[in-house]
């Protein structure tokens, strides 16, 4: 497949810690097969089409984003384009041509539901895929068959290939997600201020990280280890 000649300039990135070994999700648990069709997207035969939903913070941006670096590492050509930021351009700006990229990420898909140009555009994209033979990976909040769309036939293009719900995680997952996030940044989490954290911050996954990048800076700079009054101390909890 002949690449796109030139990545979108949007000013969108990659965050560099969202990788699937940074995804937690045990091999018993429902996400786990989530993972392993999207790592397996691109690998002969595999399903070209994959739609990935779920509630806010169970971690869709992360999955999308993990998929772009694994396909930039086996130096393949890859978009990732979050709608939610970029619902204001015209659609056909951003989605003309992609279909000779080797993979596309669409985030936010419920950002354009409703939305009778992006609609359109999106399933242009689906047939021109079909002939070309990329991959596309979608998120949204909803599944295919809620989305509010007003373009039936994109509706039937979003249930072609696998849907899967990405499940959330109960509070012992979210202390032992947080700990295994720790320990690869080389911080000492133990169960005691997991737990403390948990159970005194919001239960969203990104906010849950977000504390654990400050404590981090915090821990580094001031040469501390995270106890209960250091972790009070930086996060006010």
């Amino acid at each position: 497949m002949s690449a796109y000649p030139q990545q979108l300039s949007l000013g969108v990135s990659l965050k560099d810690d969202a990788t699937f070994e940074n995804f937690y999700a045990p091999a018993d648990s429902p996400n786990a097969q989530v993972v392993a069709a999207i790592q397996a997207q691109l690998t002969p035969n595999a399903e070209p089409f994959i739609y990935v939903w779920g509630g806010s913070g169970v971690g869709l941006t992360h999955l999308l984003q993990a998929s772009c670096h694994q396909a930039e590492e086996a130096g393949l050509a890859v978009q990732y384009l979050p709608l939610r930021e970029l619902v204001g351009f015209a659609p056909e700006a951003l989605l003309d041509g992609l279909e000779n990229l080797d993979l596309i990420c669409i985030d936010s898909l419920d950002a354009v539901a409703g939305k009778g140009d992006w609609e359109l555009a999106l399933f242009t994209l689906y047939n021109a895929l079909r002939d070309t033979g990329g991959r596309l990976l979608l998120a949204a909040e909803q599944g295919p068959r809620e989305l509010p769309l007003a373009l039936a036939d994109l509706r039937s293009r979003l249930q072609w290939g696998l849907v899967f719900q990405v499940q959330g995680l109960n509070d012992a997952d979210k202390q032992r997600a947080l700990r295994q996030r720790a320990s690869r940044r080389g911080l000492t989490l133990n169960e005691e201020v997991a737990s403390y954290i948990i159970q005194r911050s919001p239960r969203d996954m990104n906010q849950l990280f977000c504390y654990l990048n400050r404590l981090d800076d915090a821990s580094l700079s001031e040469q501390r280890k995270l106890t209960i009054p250091f972790v009070k101390k930086i996060l006010g909890l």
